[in-house]
Protein backbone atom coordinates (compact mmCIF):
# COMPACT_ATOMS: atom_id res chain seq x y z
CA UNK A 1 0.00 0.00 0.00
CA UNK A 2 1.66 3.21 -1.17
CA UNK A 3 1.75 6.44 0.84
CA UNK A 4 0.61 8.32 -2.25
CA UNK A 5 -2.58 6.23 -2.44
CA UNK A 6 -3.24 6.72 1.27
CA UNK A 7 -3.11 10.46 0.67
CA UNK A 8 -5.59 10.04 -2.19
CA UNK A 9 -7.88 8.05 0.10
CA UNK A 10 -7.83 10.63 2.89
CA UNK A 11 -8.47 13.47 0.45
CA UNK A 12 -11.53 11.67 -0.91
CA UNK A 13 -12.79 11.11 2.64
CA UNK A 14 -12.22 14.76 3.56
CA UNK A 15 -13.87 16.14 0.41
CA UNK A 16 -16.63 13.46 0.47
CA UNK A 17 -16.32 13.36 -3.31
CA UNK A 18 -13.93 11.80 -5.81
CA UNK A 19 -14.52 14.69 -8.21
CA UNK A 20 -13.61 17.34 -5.61
CA UNK A 21 -10.63 15.29 -4.45
CA UNK A 22 -9.35 15.11 -8.03
CA UNK A 23 -9.52 18.91 -8.26
CA UNK A 24 -7.64 19.34 -4.98
CA UNK A 25 -4.94 16.83 -5.97
CA UNK A 26 -4.70 18.12 -9.56
CA UNK A 27 -5.12 14.66 -11.04
CA UNK A 28 -7.93 13.08 -13.05
CA UNK A 29 -11.00 11.50 -11.48
CA UNK A 30 -10.43 8.12 -13.24
CA UNK A 31 -6.94 7.96 -11.75
CA UNK A 32 -8.27 8.27 -8.20
CA UNK A 33 -11.12 5.83 -8.84
CA UNK A 34 -8.68 3.28 -10.26
CA UNK A 35 -6.27 3.65 -7.33
CA UNK A 36 -9.06 3.24 -4.75
CA UNK A 37 -10.43 0.20 -6.56
CA UNK A 38 -6.97 -1.35 -6.54
CA UNK A 39 -6.69 -0.62 -2.81
CA UNK A 40 -9.95 -2.45 -2.14
CA UNK A 41 -8.76 -5.35 -4.26
CA UNK A 42 -5.42 -5.55 -2.44
CA UNK A 43 -6.99 -5.41 1.03
CA UNK A 44 -9.92 -7.64 0.14
CA UNK A 45 -12.46 -5.37 1.83
CA UNK A 46 -14.99 -2.78 0.74
CA UNK A 47 -14.02 0.71 1.89
CA UNK A 48 -16.95 2.79 0.64
CA UNK A 49 -20.75 2.57 0.64
CA UNK A 50 -21.38 3.59 -2.97
CA UNK A 51 -25.15 3.89 -2.67
CA UNK A 52 -24.96 7.23 -0.90
CA UNK A 53 -24.89 10.54 -2.77
CA UNK A 54 -21.78 11.45 -0.76
CA UNK A 55 -18.76 9.26 -0.04
CA UNK A 56 -19.54 7.16 3.02
CA UNK A 57 -17.09 4.80 4.69
CA UNK A 58 -17.74 1.23 5.71
CA UNK A 59 -16.48 0.00 9.08
CA UNK A 60 -13.31 -1.16 7.33
CA UNK A 61 -13.01 2.23 5.67
CA UNK A 62 -13.25 3.97 9.03
CA UNK A 63 -10.46 1.77 10.38
CA UNK A 64 -8.28 2.50 7.35
CA UNK A 65 -8.88 6.24 7.73
CA UNK A 66 -7.73 6.14 11.34
CA UNK A 67 -4.64 4.10 10.52
CA UNK A 68 -3.84 6.16 7.40
CA UNK A 69 -3.94 9.38 9.42
CA UNK A 70 -1.57 7.85 11.99
CA UNK A 71 0.81 6.59 9.29
CA UNK A 72 0.96 9.86 7.39
CA UNK A 73 1.38 11.90 10.56
CA UNK A 74 4.37 9.70 11.44
CA UNK A 75 5.79 10.05 7.92
CA UNK A 76 5.42 13.84 8.00
CA UNK A 77 7.00 13.98 11.46
CA UNK A 78 9.92 11.83 10.34
CA UNK A 79 10.52 13.92 7.22
CA UNK A 80 10.51 17.08 9.32
CA UNK A 81 12.96 15.58 11.81
CA UNK A 82 15.30 14.54 9.00
CA UNK A 83 15.19 18.05 7.55
CA UNK A 84 15.91 19.53 10.96
CA UNK A 85 18.78 17.08 11.40
CA UNK A 86 20.32 18.34 8.16
CA UNK A 87 19.91 21.96 9.25
CA UNK A 88 21.69 21.15 12.53
CA UNK A 89 24.90 20.02 10.81
CA UNK A 90 27.65 22.26 12.12
CA UNK A 91 31.40 22.57 11.69
CA UNK A 92 34.04 24.07 9.44
CA UNK A 93 35.06 22.88 5.99
CA UNK A 94 38.56 23.79 4.80
CA UNK A 95 38.84 24.22 1.04
CA UNK A 96 42.07 24.85 -0.84
CA UNK A 97 42.01 26.67 -4.17
CA UNK A 98 44.21 28.59 -6.54
CA UNK A 99 43.60 31.93 -8.21
CA UNK A 100 41.68 30.50 -11.16
CA UNK A 101 38.41 31.05 -13.03
CA UNK A 102 36.89 27.88 -11.58
CA UNK A 103 36.61 29.63 -8.22
CA UNK A 104 33.43 31.19 -9.65
CA UNK A 105 31.84 27.74 -9.92
CA UNK A 106 33.17 26.92 -6.45
CA UNK A 107 31.34 29.99 -5.11
CA UNK A 108 28.09 28.75 -6.69
CA UNK A 109 28.64 25.37 -5.05
CA UNK A 110 29.29 26.93 -1.63
CA UNK A 111 26.22 29.16 -1.97
CA UNK A 112 23.92 26.19 -2.63
CA UNK A 113 25.49 24.19 0.21
CA UNK A 114 25.16 27.09 2.67
CA UNK A 115 21.44 27.38 1.91
CA UNK A 116 21.02 23.72 2.88
CA UNK A 117 23.41 23.73 5.87
CA UNK A 118 23.44 27.31 7.22
CA UNK A 119 25.39 26.45 10.38
CA UNK A 120 28.48 25.23 8.51
CA UNK A 121 31.31 27.73 7.97
CA UNK A 122 34.22 27.63 5.51
CA UNK A 123 37.91 28.38 5.47
CA UNK A 124 39.37 29.20 2.06
CA UNK A 125 43.06 28.40 1.76
CA UNK A 126 44.67 29.94 -1.32
CA UNK A 127 47.79 28.25 -2.65
CA UNK A 128 49.14 26.28 -5.60
CA UNK A 129 47.81 22.81 -6.39
CA UNK A 130 51.01 21.15 -5.14
CA UNK A 131 50.84 22.90 -1.79
CA UNK A 132 47.12 22.19 -1.39
CA UNK A 133 47.77 18.50 -2.08
CA UNK A 134 50.37 18.43 0.69
CA UNK A 135 47.83 19.91 3.09
CA UNK A 136 45.19 17.40 1.97
CA UNK A 137 47.62 14.51 2.52
CA UNK A 138 48.22 15.75 6.07
CA UNK A 139 44.47 16.01 6.72
CA UNK A 140 44.63 19.80 7.09
CA UNK A 141 42.48 20.57 4.04
CA UNK A 142 39.25 18.72 3.26
CA UNK A 143 38.88 19.39 -0.47
CA UNK A 144 40.98 21.17 -3.04
CA UNK A 145 40.26 22.98 -6.29
CA UNK A 146 43.40 22.03 -8.22
CA UNK A 147 44.69 23.40 -11.51
CA UNK A 148 45.89 20.66 -13.83
CA UNK A 149 48.31 19.12 -14.63
CA UNK A 150 48.37 17.53 -11.19
CA UNK A 151 48.86 13.99 -9.89
CA UNK A 152 45.47 12.88 -8.52
CA UNK A 153 46.03 9.12 -8.35
CA UNK A 154 45.27 9.03 -4.61
CA UNK A 155 42.20 11.23 -4.87
CA UNK A 156 38.58 11.13 -5.84
CA UNK A 157 37.76 14.09 -8.02
CA UNK A 158 35.35 15.81 -10.37
CA UNK A 159 36.76 17.65 -13.35
CA UNK A 160 35.13 21.04 -13.92
CA UNK A 161 34.05 22.04 -17.41
CA UNK A 162 35.62 25.51 -17.26
CA UNK A 163 38.66 25.99 -19.49
CA UNK A 164 41.37 28.01 -17.78
CA UNK A 165 43.37 30.17 -20.23
CA UNK A 166 47.02 31.15 -19.81
CA UNK A 167 47.88 34.81 -20.39
CA UNK A 168 50.62 37.42 -20.02
CA UNK A 169 50.55 40.34 -17.60
CA UNK A 170 52.19 43.61 -18.54
CA UNK A 171 51.90 47.32 -17.84
CA UNK A 172 49.03 49.00 -19.74
CA UNK A 173 51.35 51.24 -21.81
CA UNK A 174 53.62 48.39 -22.88
CA UNK A 175 53.72 47.91 -26.69
CA UNK A 176 52.59 44.30 -26.26
CA UNK A 177 49.34 45.57 -24.70
CA UNK A 178 48.32 46.60 -28.21
CA UNK A 179 48.27 42.97 -29.32
CA UNK A 180 45.25 40.66 -29.15
CA UNK A 181 47.48 37.70 -28.31
CA UNK A 182 51.13 37.20 -27.37
CA UNK A 183 53.32 34.68 -29.20
CA UNK A 184 56.29 32.72 -27.91
CA UNK A 185 58.65 34.66 -30.14
CA UNK A 186 57.51 37.96 -28.67
CA UNK A 187 58.26 36.72 -25.14
CA UNK A 188 61.68 35.26 -25.92
CA UNK A 189 64.50 37.19 -24.23
CA UNK A 190 62.07 39.39 -22.23
CA UNK A 191 62.30 39.27 -18.41
CA UNK A 192 59.66 36.75 -17.41
CA UNK A 193 57.90 35.72 -14.24
CA UNK A 194 56.87 32.07 -14.50
CA UNK A 195 54.66 29.95 -12.24
CA UNK A 196 56.67 28.08 -9.66
CA UNK A 197 55.00 24.67 -10.23
CA UNK A 198 57.26 22.32 -12.17
CA UNK A 199 54.38 20.53 -13.92
CA UNK A 200 53.08 23.86 -15.17
CA UNK A 201 56.55 24.88 -16.32
CA UNK A 202 56.60 21.66 -18.33
CA UNK A 203 53.34 22.65 -20.05
CA UNK A 204 54.76 26.08 -20.82
CA UNK A 205 58.00 24.56 -22.14
CA UNK A 206 55.97 22.56 -24.65
CA UNK A 207 54.09 25.70 -25.68
CA UNK A 208 57.30 27.75 -26.12
CA UNK A 209 58.96 24.98 -28.12
CA UNK A 210 62.39 26.02 -29.44
CA UNK A 211 62.05 29.45 -27.82
CA UNK A 212 62.14 27.93 -24.32
CA UNK A 213 65.95 27.81 -24.22
CA UNK A 214 66.08 31.55 -24.91
CA UNK A 215 63.77 32.58 -22.05
CA UNK A 216 65.04 35.04 -19.45
CA UNK A 217 63.31 33.96 -16.24
CA UNK A 218 63.76 36.68 -13.64
CA UNK A 219 61.25 35.36 -11.08
CA UNK A 220 59.15 32.34 -10.33
CA UNK A 221 56.03 32.97 -8.27
CA UNK A 222 53.50 30.66 -6.66
CA UNK A 223 50.65 33.22 -6.74
CA UNK A 224 49.76 35.50 -9.62
CA UNK A 225 48.83 38.42 -7.33
CA UNK A 226 52.43 38.80 -6.16
CA UNK A 227 53.64 38.38 -9.73
CA UNK A 228 51.32 41.25 -10.75
CA UNK A 229 52.99 43.52 -8.21
CA UNK A 230 56.36 42.83 -9.83
CA UNK A 231 54.85 43.53 -13.26
CA UNK A 232 53.40 46.85 -12.10
CA UNK A 233 56.93 47.95 -11.09
CA UNK A 234 58.25 47.10 -14.55
CA UNK A 235 60.30 44.12 -13.42
CA UNK A 236 58.98 41.67 -15.97
CA UNK A 237 56.12 39.98 -17.78
CA UNK A 238 54.15 37.39 -15.81
CA UNK A 239 52.56 34.31 -17.30
CA UNK A 240 49.46 33.53 -15.28
CA UNK A 241 46.04 31.92 -15.45
CA UNK A 242 43.60 34.49 -16.81
CA UNK A 243 40.96 33.67 -14.19
CA UNK A 244 42.98 35.51 -11.55
CA UNK A 245 42.77 38.81 -13.45
CA UNK A 246 39.16 40.17 -13.37
CA UNK A 247 39.41 41.97 -10.02
CA UNK A 248 42.69 43.74 -10.75
CA UNK A 249 42.87 47.40 -11.74
CA UNK A 250 43.18 47.59 -15.57
CA UNK A 251 44.80 50.98 -15.17
CA UNK A 252 47.76 49.22 -13.53
CA UNK A 253 47.83 45.78 -15.18
CA UNK A 254 47.05 44.68 -18.74
CA UNK A 255 46.39 41.05 -19.62
CA UNK A 256 46.65 39.40 -23.04
CA UNK A 257 46.20 35.68 -23.84
CA UNK A 258 48.93 33.49 -25.21
CA UNK A 259 48.73 32.87 -28.95
CA UNK A 260 48.14 30.14 -29.95
CA UNK A 261 45.95 29.59 -26.88
CA UNK A 262 47.18 27.43 -24.03
CA UNK A 263 44.41 26.18 -21.74
CA UNK A 264 44.05 23.94 -18.70
CA UNK A 265 41.31 22.32 -16.67
CA UNK A 266 40.79 22.06 -12.92
CA UNK A 267 39.46 19.39 -10.59
CA UNK A 268 37.72 19.49 -7.26
CA UNK A 269 39.35 16.66 -5.32
CA UNK A 270 39.42 14.96 -1.92
CA UNK A 271 41.68 12.21 -0.63
CA UNK A 272 40.41 8.67 -1.12
CA UNK A 273 39.83 6.83 2.18
CA UNK A 274 40.28 9.96 4.29
CA UNK A 275 38.07 10.17 7.41
CA UNK A 276 36.01 13.35 7.21
CA UNK A 277 33.83 15.30 9.61
CA UNK A 278 30.05 15.14 9.20
CA UNK A 279 30.08 18.59 7.61
CA UNK A 280 32.83 17.67 5.14
CA UNK A 281 31.09 14.39 4.29
CA UNK A 282 27.87 16.27 3.58
CA UNK A 283 29.81 18.75 1.45
CA UNK A 284 31.41 16.03 -0.67
CA UNK A 285 28.02 14.40 -1.24
CA UNK A 286 26.51 17.77 -2.15
CA UNK A 287 29.44 18.47 -4.48
CA UNK A 288 28.87 15.28 -6.46
CA UNK A 289 25.22 16.11 -7.07
CA UNK A 290 25.77 19.80 -7.77
CA UNK A 291 28.63 19.38 -10.24
CA UNK A 292 27.00 16.47 -12.05
CA UNK A 293 24.02 18.74 -12.73
CA UNK A 294 26.06 21.81 -13.64
CA UNK A 295 28.80 20.14 -15.69
CA UNK A 296 26.37 19.09 -18.40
Amino acid sequence: MELRVLRYFLTVVREESITKAAEVLHITQPTISRQLAQMEEETGVRLFDRGSRKIALTAEGLLLRRRAEEILQMVDKTEKELMEQEEQVEGKIIIGCGEIASVKQLSDLLYSFHKKYPLVSFELYTATADHIKEQMDRGLVDTGLLLEPVDIEKYEFIRLDIRERWAVLMRPKDPLAERDGITAGELAELPLILPRRMKVQGELASWFGDYYERLQVLFTSNLSTNAAVMVSRGLGYAIVIEGSVPFWDPAKIACRPLSPPLTATSVLAWKRGQPFSVAATKFIGHTKGFLSRNNG
